[in-house]
């Protein structure tokens, strides 16, 4: 890691008044100087609660999106304007709105992987973390509308045995993970735990032992005695697994399983952002507004996650 570009983005830091927030997907190099490290959601609260003036969201679009909702007054920083999310880009708020009208009276729950306008179409943003309980929350007489993840949606549609109305989406980087890489994974290291996200398809999921968040994926982990973990999601997050569990293995479940949107903030991007301000991610307050109830619900429905 260059110690002059670490420098240099410690003395902009202090300038801005900046925290910079890393997911897990993130480089290795860039969670270890990140102040926040964790899921998307996680992070913007933690932002929220910071003095900060700006935070530097090493993440993708729809993240710094929340981040700009759970923080009005602060300016949300994106390093890459092209770090994007395929799965949140695969519906819009128009084709929300054409799916509400098609299923009238059902409650819409969006994933948070989705945008600012989706979310201010929803009744409640859930996280891979909590959309089981969430759900399970909702009154029993109605439907329930999922977006944008099909195989989340087909997860908590079998842990809650709801009637659920599923968009198509998914997200390309789980779905490179096959079920015969799980088993190749088994084959090799057969007293292995197999870890797999819930955003993984069902043939993957069968195969897992644990269905697990990334946030979920550290904290198992860390009580688990077992030595050795295939993992099944974004090879980013075994950069963390490593660093709090060092007398462990973590195997990737495929080389595959990198999102090059993920990949796409470097150090200097960083340096750049904090120098020029850039890439400002803003949310119109009228979108916020709206977006923030249907997190806001789900806070009141889960107030400790």
């Amino acid at each position: 890691m260059n110690e002059q570009l670490l420098q240099k983005i410690g003395k902009l830091k202090e300038q801005r008044k900046a925290v910079i927030l890393a997911h897990n997907y993130q480089p290795g190099e860039i969670q270890d100087l990140a102040d926040f490290t964790g899921d998307s959601l996680g992070l913007s609260i933690k932002a929220s609660q910071t003095d900060a003036q700006v935070i530097v969201f090493c993440g993708v679009r729809f993240m710094a999106e929340t981040a700009a909702i759970l923080c009005p007054g602060k300016t949300v920083l994106l390093p890459d304007k092209f770090a994007g999310c395929p799965l949140a880009d695969m519906i819009t708020a128009q084709e929300l709105r054409q799916l509400k009208q098609k299923n009238p009276g059902a409650l819409v729950v969006c994933y948070v992987n989705s945008s600012a306008e989706v979310k201010a179409e929803s009744d409640y943003c859930c996280t891979s973390a909590n959309a089981v309980e969430l759900v399970n929350s909702l009154p029993a007489d109605r439907t329930i509308i999922f977006v944008p993840d099909q195989h989340l949606g087909r997860f908590v549609a079998e842990r809650t045995g709801r009637d659920m109305v599923l968009w198509p989406g998914y997200c390309p980087t789980h779905v490179l993970i096959t079920e015969d890489d799980i088993k190749t994974a088994k084959g090799r290291y057969p007293d292995a735990v197999v870890m797999a996200h819930p955003e993984c398809t069902e043939p993957v999921k069968a195969l897992a032992d644990q269905l697990l968040s990334t946030g979920q994926m550290l904290k198992f982990a860390a009580k688990s005695p077992a030595q050795k973990f295939i993992v099944a999601t974004e090879i980013g997050i075994i950069h963390a697994l490593k660093k709090q569990n060092p007398q462990a293995e973590f195997i990737a479940a495929s080389d595959r399983a990198v999102c090059p949107n993920m990949k796409k903030i470097t150090l200097a991007k960083i340096i750049g952002s904090l120098e020029d301000m850039q890439y400002r991610v803003t949310v119109s307050e009228e979108i916020a507004k709206r977006a923030k109830k249907s997190l806001d619900r789900m806070v009141e429905i889960l107030p400790a996650r």
